[in-house]
């Protein structure tokens, strides 16, 4: 039996990885999980009610372009929360979570060719895996450039090649970042947008995070480009209920953007992919229009960031995030210190170089996630607590 090749060199993923690494070790203390950013917070007491109220919805199909009441809450939350006007449905796609745009992104928007030459599609290194799969399924080269301390945690895109940059045709970016939590602010998405335009390409802004912050809330890409007056398609931007709303199980997100670029998601769809429940989209409606929910969720991320300061905030070349719910804490050995806390505690953590992969020699070389561990802050406080006093036990004093 014959299979693609375009799939054939894909690097493990993360998980299988960090289980090969500990699971053949006993663990030294209480199991505790700070690898993967599972949400475990409260999610909003109305949802459950509200599901039971819809649950008749099940028994049909539901509508492709999204409910309109979902689509009016959607649009609302991107006034509230980024002044951004104008979005209705011919701008807003419902998703089963920001993977399936992000992918499908990649397969409805990228070409064949670009300028004569194979596409390519820029990511950050590290990056969320679903980019590199939907650049190689799109036929197109994934190009991983390094989101190093240097850069503020953020590719520099712009440092490219110009040949190259005229052969790109998506550039997908994450911010706040994960696994850094670095902000992309007004200043980098201007840039990113000009270069968007000067190199005729479209950013794809995965922002799950965005209701994720410490301080002041994150920018973002489409408020910018309506600041400045950027070309609607030149980016799409997503978002979910995920980790704004304590909902990673009910599969909820959206893309908005430009018309002719949604346009272009919506046939895709109709086609090959399958639209949230109707329930589900009724629900989704009324969590979106709820924005109390939210911040409290945001207070307690702070919290537990305000004790990582406190517990952590003396190591050397620690930077506390301003968004997301990671710490990425460097180490002299990720796959080490990992092992290490592991045997000596029971504490799980996800080594970065798993996160990453080798750069290439005319970026720098090396892997940018290498020296790093990602600890996801999810957990009950307690735990947190229990959790950053065996790494820095572990890890910094031992």
């Amino acid at each position: 039996m014959q299979y693609p090749d375009r799939f054939a060199a894909l690097p493990a993923y993360p998980f299988p990885r960090l289980r090969a690494l500990l699971d053949d070790h006993p663990a030294g203390g209480a199991v505790l999980s700070m690898s993967i950013g599972d949400p475990t917070h409260p999610f909003p007491g109305f949802v459950a009610p509200l599901m039971a109220e819809y649950m008749a919805g099940f028994g049909g199909y539901p509508p492709n372009d999204g409910a309109p009441e979902l689509l009016e809450a959607i649009a609302g939350w991107l006034t509230r929360r980024y002044g951004v006007t104008g979005f209705d449905g011919a701008r807003i796609l419902p998703l089963n979570g920001t993977r399936e745009g992000l992918f499908n992104a990649a397969l409805a928007l990228s070409p064949e060719g670009k300028n004569g030459a194979q596409p390519a599609v820029l990511l950050p290194n590290p990056f969320y895996q679903c980019y590199m799969v939907a650049a190689r399924a799109a036929g197109a080269a994934p190009i991983m450039v390094p989101a190093r301390a240097e850069t503020g945690f953020l590719p520099d895109y712009a440092s490219l090649p110009p040949a190259l940059l005229d052969r790109v045709s998506l550039a997908y970016i994450c911010a706040p970042a994960n696994p850094q939590g670095a902000v992309a602010d007004a200043q980098y998405w201007t840039g990113l947008l000009t270069l968007a335009e000067r190199h005729d390409f479209i950013v794809l802004a995965d922002e799950c995070y965005a209701e994720i912050y410490r301080h002041a809330p994150p920018p973002g890409v489409l408020e910018i480009a309506q600041a400045i007056g950027a070309n609607p398609e030149r980016v799409l931007a997503f978002h979910s209920l995920s980790k704004r709303s304590n909902l990673a199980g009910l599969r909820s997100g959206f893309v908005a953007g430009g018309p002719r670029n949604i346009a272009q998601l919506k046939q895709l769809r109709a086609y090959g992919g399958a639209p949230l429940p109707l329930p589900i989209q009724k629900v989704s409606a009324a969590v979106w229009a709820d924005d109390a929910h939210a911040a409290e969720n945001r207070a307690l991320y702070a919290a537990k960031f305000d004790m990582a300061d406190r517990m952590l905030g003396n190591i050397a070349g620690l930077r506390t995030p301003d968004a997301g719910f990671f710490l990425w804490l460097p180490v002299q050995d990720d796959e080490a210190a990992a092992l290490k806390l592991w045997v000596t505690h029971g504490v799980r953590v996800l080594p970065g170089r798993y996160l990453a992969n080798e750069s290439h020699a005319s970026l720098g070389g090396g892997n940018p996630g290498q020296g790093y561990i990602r600890v996801a802050l999810v957990a009950p406080i307690n735990d947190i607590e229990r959790g950053l006093g065996a790494i820095r036990a572990c890890l910094y004093e031992g």
